[in-house]
């Protein structure tokens, strides 16, 4: 599994027969500082239009139909060591606040991956903030970051046949000598594709990481007028606000981080603090599961690690139809099963996805690994899997050692054990290994000195990003800490009513919440 960090986010209302917005270019002088060089990008303007061009993706082009929505695209350096260097584009969409005599500013926001459209993500969480005093008081805005989404240019890897080509391929996992010299031989061949196929190649690759990220994030609150920025990161997006409060510590004014990623864990710890997560998740589905009568996994929980290994081991030899020509991999089927872990609304999913493996269908699994892989039902790709990929690359060091890697899948199946696949540990190195550009970043403590509150929430069961990072990461930005008590991953502006009421308060007038303070599942 790739580990991807991305939150899905709730569905927008439609504008459908609405007029579309007119064009509209909004220009100012820079807000706040502006590091010397760059007085061009952080005054330039912005030309707001309808968001329908901006699309790329059927996710994109349903949430792109929310009423009252704006699009404009903003120029960065595509290295900012040479500001007068190439320049690249980067989509951004905004949802005015509605009440604008007390309109604070703007809250920005990203959804995490990394890869994953943070515009899409704004969009998705209208309904929401219009029944809170944020659509009142903030701008509401998500922007793509560089190479993602409506950013120009995207990160690009594999073609849309390769891709699928690549899902149905069980063969990746296998530890023996040649399983791992062929495995190899494909990361090697994803990292050149990457380099062949996203324009600018290397110099892209090399500057797609969150070091970055947050530069452009700056520029953006200068030209959106905020004196200091207000943001909400969701998952891996929890590190672009880590990241930023190290960089621009006197620019914030408040953070919201919900299911955080601990910014001081190597990928390997990393990874395997995810597998406890998915574990521990499975483990609460099972049991969820159990007390139905048609459960796949049978009415003993204790047995259902092993009965969704029955199930899904024999797909490695003999996958089964999903009756648009396709066949469900055992990486397709597990990859959905991960899917529907990240939030409980989906379990009800799993379980009619096992019950039909059961008589050798696989269409519902493999209906949920499309949603994981961003797969259109017109057959083609978001580009989020390529890009999670390259930022990672230059997000943390790479890992070469085949020790290392050996003892974190170990470490990986023992405390994930519905995902041990019965076949040798792989030592084979991932695409990173092979990367044409180091990386531009490490996981470390960040440096927040003059940072202000900041608000953590973390939940006890998240799937993805585990408790103790969310606690980890509030400690190392000296901020508070809010628990949730559930099992899904990020929870902030999704229906829970005591969260939301922590965080709207919060992020209103910077009202934290007393310590040890926790917020109970509905």
């Amino acid at each position: 599994m790739s580990g991807l960090l991305v939150v899905t986010l709730g569905a927008c209302s439609s504008n459908t027969g609405q007029a579309l917005p007119s064009p509209a270019t909004e220009s100012h002088a820079p807000v706040g500082p502006v590091p010397a060089g760059l007085e061009r990008f952080y005054g330039q303007s912005m030309t707001w239009a309808d968001c329908a061009p901006y699309a790329t993706s059927d996710d994109a082009q349903s949430a792109f139909r929310a009423a009252d929505i704006q699009c404009a695209r903003l120029t960065v350096p595509l290295d900012y060591d040479k500001p007068d260097g190439q320049t690249i584009k980067l989509g951004v969409l905004r949802h005015k606040a509605t009440d604008s005599g007390s309109r604070i500013g703007s809250l920005v926001v990203n959804p995490g991956g990394p890869g994953a459209s943070g515009m899409v993500a704004a969009a998705g969480l209208l309904d929401q903030v219009g029944k809170n005093d944020l659509g009142k008081r903030f701008d509401l805005v998500g922007f793509d970051p560089r190479g993602i989404g409506a950013s120009e240019p995207q990160i690009r890897c594999l073609t849309d046949k390769e891709r699928d080509a690549d899902r149905a391929d069980d063969s990746e996992t296998d530890g023996s000598p040649a399983g791992v010299t062929k495995q190899e031989t494909q990361e090697k061949d994803f990292a050149a594709k990457c380099a062949q196929r996203t324009t600018y190649g290397d110099d892209m690759l090399a500057h797609v990481g969150t070091r970055d990220v947050v530069k452009d994030m700056d520029v953006l609150r200068s030209v959106l007028g905020d004196q200091k920025l207000t943001y909400l990161g969701y998952s891996y997006g929890t590190r672009i606000g880590s990241t930023y409060a190290e960089a621009f510590p006197r620019n914030v004014r408040a953070l919201v981080l919900d299911g955080a990623v601990d910014p001081d864990q190597s990928p390997e710890d990393s990874l395997v603090a995810q597998g406890q997560g998915f574990g521990t998740a499975f483990g609460e589905f099972a049991k969820w599961c159990a007390a139905r009568q048609d459960c796949a996994l049978g009415p003993n929980a204790a047995g259902a690690v092993q009965a969704f290994q029955e199930l899904t081991r024999p797909l490695i030899d003999f996958p089964v139809p999903v009756g648009d020509g396709r066949k469900l991999s055992y990486e397709d089927a597990t990859t959905g099963a991960i899917q529907a872990l990240y939030q409980q609304n989906l379990w009800e999913y799993l379980n009619t996805g096992l019950n039909e493996l059961k008589q050798q269908r696989g269409s519902t699994l493999e209906k949920l690994a499309d949603i994981y892989n961003e797969r259109g039902a017109n057959g083609k790709y978001g580009t989020t899997q390529d890009a999670f990929t390259a930022i990672r690359c230059v997000d943390d060091p790479r890992v070469t050692d085949p020790n290392q890697i050996l003892q974190a899948q170990e470490k990986y199946v023992h405390v994930a054990p519905f995902l041990d696949d019965g076949r040798q540990a792989s030592a084979a190195r991932d695409a990173c290994a092979f990367w044409p550009v180091p990386n531009t970043s490490q996981p470390h403590e960040p440096n927040v000195a003059g940072l202000p509150k900041t608000l953590t929430i973390s939940t006890t069961n998240d799937p993805a990003t585990p408790y103790q990072a969310g606690v980890n990461l509030a400690k190392a930005l000296k901020g508070s800490l809010l628990t949730f008590e559930g099992t899904q991953h990020t929870v902030f502006l999704q229906g829970n009513s005591c969260v939301d009421k922590v965080g709207v308060a919060y992020l209103l007038d910077g009202t934290t919440p007393a310590d040890g303070t926790r917020c109970a599942g509905s």
